[in-house]
């Protein structure tokens, strides 16, 4: 195997024999040939477009696949072979793409031998560090991050054909032999794109669940057996709040899913009483104490204790091998009775270990907006004096602490703009507030950064300023594939002097990142002392 597409890559290179993630190598196989055949798939498909034909459910499954690649998400070997045999038969049906084809247009595998062969010579051609296959990197994996929050959009019914098209285009040139300047223009494009999609992506839960509203979520458990749910997926939960409603038994959210108390149409059920415990990383402790069954909606999973492992289901994108799978039903809705069922038996969750402070969240673009009159009167009279945009993931390595430091270090007429997991580094300190507002503007899960953007928009508008010359900084910190195509949303707007860590990724090559260093001043973080000088002047 060869992955690099996660921030905790060993050595900062690559995995070669395990994922740090505890992928083993044949899945990190099976994924690659999987991508490998989506390549083929795009050529094909784009070939029979451009003359009025093509599968229109293609994006579709491309959509599917990529995400089901991203870290942490699918590490079931069955499932993912079965989405192998749909590639070929999506492929072969279309029409070929020309004369001579790329071979991910015509290999077919007949065992999983030939798929075992198949994922060698494609790891083999991976782990070169020039700048081509850099850049060939940096587009596949913006476009798992893409696929991700263009999944969630479309499980709400909004689609946009630009979006699945464009992935169809990025996958196809990763097999043309194209200079890095097209490269290059193909990641910024994808970046432009991935400002679309956060776009789609607000409009769909702000439309189905209306727009959130700033909430205190309590931490603590309460004496009813549990339901815990993670991940993105907002209309999984609210399936399974809407069918466990006169159960007796209470929802709690986890990790990413915490924005969703803010939502009007979720915080309407009585029974979704709070967010236990943090980020993805700390399942293999929360998770034991929960007692309850978990509902594991995309990712992140971790691989899970015997102690707890038939206790989890998986539902969407997610899978791991032995554990219980949701799936959908023809008409598109999920049956979670089981999952209910299995809650009636179980005892009511202990207290995760955290601090029981309540979470304040729902701070989306509407609602701070909604303030922007007091915001931009506090920065006139200076006692807000910047804005720190400290958002992204959260992951399992020590050198996170710098992030809750860094956040404790500021001072006290800052306020930090956050959004995806990264917040549980600081959500439950207390930095207190300015004149009423939170110093931790939480907008919500990792594809609200867009609320981000909004309002740094808004702001500079207000004060007839370009983004770059706004009193805000950014401090962003990286683990997965949906964070590169954040990353690559904020360049494609012009943002700058963007401070990108724990560590930078692997597979940017030294010749890329002087590229990205030259044009917009990314730069890797260091220690609080030094980076409060940079980002936070006197």
């Amino acid at each position: 195997m060869f992955c690099y597409q996660c921030e905790e890559t060993a050595r900062g290179t690559g995995c070669t024999v395990k994922g740090v993630c505890g992928k083993e190598d044949h899945t990190a196989g099976v994924q690659d040939v999987l991508l490998y055949l989506c390549k083929g798939i795009s050529t094909r498909n784009l070939a029979a477009v451009s003359k009025g034909g093509g599968n229109k459910d293609a994006g579709a499954f491309i959509t599917e696949a990529l995400f089901a690649t991203l870290t942490n998400t699918n590490f079931d070997d069955q499932r993912l072979k079965g989405m192998i045999t749909t590639a070929v038969s999506i492929r072969d049906a279309l029409p070929k793409s020309g004369a001579t084809e790329p071979d991910a247009c015509t290999w077919t595998p007949k065992s999983d031998a030939d798929i075992e062969a198949k994922a060698k010579e494609i790891a083999e051609q991976a782990n070169v560090n020039d700048d081509v296959h850099s850049l060939r990197a940096m587009l596949l994996f913006g476009l798992k991050g893409l696929a991700a929050y263009y999944h969630h959009a479309e499980m709400l019914g909004y689609t946009d054909n630009e979006i699945t098209n464009f992935m169809q285009k990025g996958l196809a040139s990763t097999l043309q032999d194209l200079p890095a300047d097209q490269m290059t223009a193909l990641v910024l494009e994808c970046g432009s794109v991935g400002v679309k999609v956060l776009a789609l992506l607000d409009t769909a839960n702000t439309k189905t669940y209306g727009s959130p509203e700033i909430t205190s979520v309590k931490t603590t458990v309460g004496t009813k057996p549990g339901i815990l749910i993670t991940g993105h997926d907002l209309r999984d939960l609210e399936q399974l709040l809407e069918q466990s409603k006169d159960s007796g038994v209470d929802i709690y959210t986890h990790g990413e899913m915490l924005p969703a108390n803010a939502y009007p149409a979720l915080k309407k059920y009585t029974h979704l009483v709070g967010n236990y415990g943090s980020s993805w990383w700390h399942q293999k402790e929360e998770f034991e104490k929960f007692n309850g069954p978990i509902v594991v909606t995309t990712n992140c999973i971790v691989p899970p204790k015997d102690s707890y492992k038939d206790k989890i289901y998986t539902t969407g994108p997610a899978g791991y091998p032995g554990v219980k799978y949701i799936a959908k039903k023809p008409d598109g809705t999920k049956d979670f009775s089981s999952v209910i069922e299995h809650a009636k038996k179980c005892q009511p969750p202990q207290e995760p270990g955290t601090n029981g402070r309540d979470l304040i969240t729902g701070c989306a673009h509407d609602a701070v907006l909604a303030l922007a009159g007091t915001v931009v009167e506090a920065v006139k009279k200076g006692d807000i004096k910047r804005f720190v945009v400290m958002a992204g993931c959260d992951g399992r390595q020590s050198e996170r602490q710098y992030y809750t430091d860094f956040a404790q270090a500021l001072p006290k007429d800052t306020v930090i703009l956050t959004a995806g997991c990264a917040k549980y580094r600081y959500n439950s300190l207390d930095l207190g507030t300015i004149g009423g507002i939170p110093r931790v503007i939480d907008a919500g899960q990792c594809n609200d950064c867009y609320s981000l953007v909004v309002i740094a928009q808004a702001l500079a508008q207000a004060f007839g300023v370009g983004i770059n010359e706004l009193p805000v900084s950014y401090n962003i910190a990286w683990y997965e594939q949906k964070a590169c195509l954040v990353l690559y949303a904020l360049l494609s707007l012009g943002v700058k002097n963007i401070t990108l860590g724990p560590k930078l990724p692997g597979f940017v090559s030294p010749g890329v990142l002087k590229v990205l260093v030259d044009n917009f001043n990314l730069g890797k973080n260091s220690t609080v002392e030094e980076d409060m000088k940079r980002m936070v002047p006197s």
